[in-house]
């Protein structure tokens, strides 16, 4: 047997250091390195007898033939449309979010919901547990195997007799193999345990779903190297005081990174929410001074939310400025275009900005609902319920076409706006529809049309 060596870890970025030091160089937090002890004796993998040796001979890419890769329909449409269509053979996928969020919940629903043949390892809860919370989920899968296990050796030996054609890994934070030895949740352990598994993954064909624990940063706990490991990373967002959840992709090799997932938790688990404008427009009886509704896109979905604004007279020597789901300093740049190109008086005024829903848009396509909600409030009337805005601001006041416009037309005239402002240069299809389509150029002609 080689001998033992022993290194360091921060347990904070996951840096390799030769001794202990106080702070890491790296991400300059104090009292993080750990000592781990590896050793270097020659280790079990997974075997896969019957796989071929691989072709190491290089081809030139026009002779590399390419099949599209087979997908696995998990039969739940927001985490299908986030990875991009569904799951691929052999693909690793990390879900990583706060606790109490949904992650298990949403996973043994999937296991419950999918036609395939699902081994969900949790280390963290018992069989008894997991059929609890199994009996308040609609769907029911025979196919579904439950295993309580934390030993890497164990799972591929349960894997061996079972042949799963998916593997829930619940959570990566709680493997461990006997050939490191080290705690659970070390770097060392997180990086060898998913080693691993993702050598199994893509000698078998089989999707392995992954979750992880995230830190107080909002970061996913273990090292970075984790991340750059798997083949996807899903993140789990939301409040827990709220129902809605969101899911991101910030990392895809096989689709879009800009898709978006949304849910609702209910008693029965995570309801898939089709109609997103359902939960981003406030129901009320009367106009009030200070909304407006934004066409805007998350990926390729169309979304319409609302844009809430509060101007007041600022009772202490410097102005408030203060936002919720906004670029704050996109919020001040249209605040000084107001100001300086239009000729209104905000300098002296606290301004509050708030987008419905929980959840933060970044497309420029809501800089024009973010300037009329401000001038509502800050002439204290009220925008029409049944008008909508998609334009993009300059430094000079004017309003700027947007992308896909035609595409924020067609969602806002399938949820009954009449009225649509956007700017005089976009192109769009000049065809015969129910909505009317406003072209406005300037910050003037908006301010003219909605309060004049």
């Amino acid at each position: 047997m080689a001998k033992t060596k022993t290194t360091f870890f921060c347990q904070n970025c996951g840096s390799q250091y030769a001794k202990w030091i106080g702070k890491c160089t790296s991400c300059n937090e104090w009292n993080t390195i750990v000592e781990e002890v590896i050793q270097k004796e020659e280790k079990r993998k997974w075997k896969q007898t019957s796989t071929p040796k691989k072709n190491t001979k290089a081809l030139k890419i026009s002779e590399i033939t390419f099949n599209e890769e087979d997908r696995i329909l998990t039969k739940n449409n927001e985490l299908d449309r986030v990875l991009g269509g569904g799951l691929v053979k052999g693909s690793m996928i990390l879900l990583g979010g706060e606790p109490g969020i949904g992650k298990s919940t949403l996973l043994l629903q999937v296991a419950l919901a999918i036609s395939k043949k699902v081994l969900y390892v949790s280390g963290e809860e018992s069989q008894n547990q997991i059929k609890m919370r199994a009996e308040r989920l609609e769907n029911q899968n025979s196919n579904c195997l439950i295993l309580t296990e934390t030993n890497t050796q164990n799972i591929f030996k349960n894997i061996e007799e079972t042949i799963p054609d998916l593997v829930v890994i619940d959570s990566i934070q709680t493997l461990h193999t006997e050939y490191i030895d080290a705690s659970p949740g070390s770097i060392s352990q997180i990086r060898e345990t998913t080693a691993e598994l993702i050598k199994f993954a893509k000698e078998t064909s089989t999707p392995v779903i992954l979750v992880g624990h995230i830190t107080k940063d909002g970061n996913i706990a273990g090292p970075k190297i984790l991340e750059h490991m798997v083949d996807v990373v899903l993140q789990f967002e939301g409040d827990r005081n709220h129902t809605y959840r969101i899911l991101r992709a910030q990392k895809n090799r096989f689709g879009s990174t800009s898709e978006l997932g949304i849910y609702e938790m209910q008693s029965f688990g995570l309801r898939e929410v089709q109609n997103p404008s359902e939960i981003l427009i406030s129901e009320k009886d009367e106009s009030l001074s200070g909304t407006a509704i934004s066409a805007t896109l998350e990926g390729m979905r169309p979304l319409m939310i609302e844009v809430q604004a509060l101007v007041s007279t600022a009772v202490y020597g410097t102005p408030q400025r203060s936002s919720t789901g906004y670029n704050i300093k996109r919020l001040n740049m249209l605040l000084a275009v107001l100001e300086k190109r239009a000729g209104f008086k905000l300098g002296a005024k606290d301004v509050f900005l708030n987008i419905t829903g929980g959840i933060s848009v970044d497309d420029p396509a809501i800089d024009l609902a973010v300037v009329s909600a401000i001038l509502s409030s800050n002439e204290d009337e009220a925008i029409p319920q049944e008008f909508c805005f998609a334009g993009e601001i300059g430094l000079s006041g004017e309003i700027r076409p947007v992308n896909r416009v035609d595409q924020r037309i067609l969602e806002a005239e399938k949820l009954g706006f009449k009225k649509i402002f956007i700017s005089k240069f976009n192109k769009f299809s000049k065809k015969e529809c129910a909505i009317n389509v406003v072209l406005v150029s300037k910050i003037e002609d908006i301010f003219n049309t909605l309060f004049s």
